[in-house]
């Protein structure tokens, strides 16, 4: 599925393909990042699957021009995305491994074609960030709202002091810089819409839908998804595994790629679902 101005998918989400093996599995970055932040943990995996990198279109060497407010405007502009790049390169059996809001848009996209995955992995997911009736997310409406009026009001300064809150490693200030300087390199104004869609999502509704194989890595004192989250994801997949990870903060692909890695290869192991 080629878009209708000529380039290809491929241009469009600056994919890259490596990988020894034949079933494919997609690595899907989340809010502010680019695919750079799987570099610790898709190597792991290089050996036996055909590896997927790509970035979501306004972030990292995406071709920025194809970004729409219209079509961004929900998560399913995202969703159809993946299944556009799934189309072109003829990808059956995916196992996807989507990290913080790309597990809702992965969630999403096997929703529309769940003969087209095989697992889900989903890394510090949140169906909603904001309390409900019932429903922790972490947030009230008016933290996100400050939140958002933050963003638009000091970008720079609000990446300076937002990363260091979301890698929750404050013993390792590099990792924090390393997530500050990937906002900085993000397109501001498509970095105010995307985190409006993101942090005013709700996809609890989607969750329940989900036919295919699904861990769940949880993280320790994770201020964007608490455990309560990844606990209430988990009681809405049916076949669904939630792993309590070690690694505190929001981003273990970049704080605890080694426990990562670990967890995602136990899932994947011949016969582990059949246990589940």
């Amino acid at each position: 599925m080629v878009p209708s101005s000529g380039i290809s998918t491929i241009e469009r989400n600056n994919i890259r393909i490596s990988g020894k093996g034949s079933q494919p599995m997609i690595f899907a970055h989340g809010y502010g990042c680019d695919q750079n932040m799987w570099r610790y943990v898709y190597p792991a995996f290089d050996e036996h699957f055909k590896i997927i990198l790509f970035d979501h279109v306004g972030a990292g060497n995406s071709d920025h021009s194809f970004y729409s407010e219209n079509k961004y405007s929900t998560l399913e502009g995202y969703a159809d995305d993946l299944l556009e790049i799934c189309h072109e390169l003829n990808l059956q059996n995916v196992i996807f491994t989507g990290h913080s809001v790309s597990a809702m848009v992965g969630i999403l996209a096997a929703n529309k074609e769940p003969g087209r995955f095989a697992r889900l992995i989903l890394v510090s997911p949140s169906p909603c960030y904001i309390n409900k009736e019932g429903y922790y997310g972490g947030f009230n409406r008016e933290d996100i709202d400050e939140l958002i009026e933050a963003l638009d009001s000091n970008y720079l300064g609000w990446s300076a002091n937002m990363a260091p809150a979301i890698m929750g490693n404050p013993d390792r200030p590099e990792l924090s810089n390393e997530l500050q300087n990937s906002f900085c390199r993000t397109n501001p104004e498509i970095a105010k819409h995307f985190a409006k869609v993101t942090f005013l999502s709700d996809n609890r509704e989607d969750l329940s839908p989900v036919k295919i194989p699904t861990l769940i890595l949880q993280c320790s004192d994770d201020l964007i998804a608490p455990v309560e989250v990844g606990e209430f994801v988990k009681s809405k997949i049916n076949n669904s595994t939630l792993h309590y990870m070690k690694a505190t903060g929001h981003c273990p692909n970049l704080s605890a790629p080694e426990e990562t890695i670990q967890a995602i290869t136990s899932y994947l192991a011949p016969g582990s679902i059949e246990h589940l």
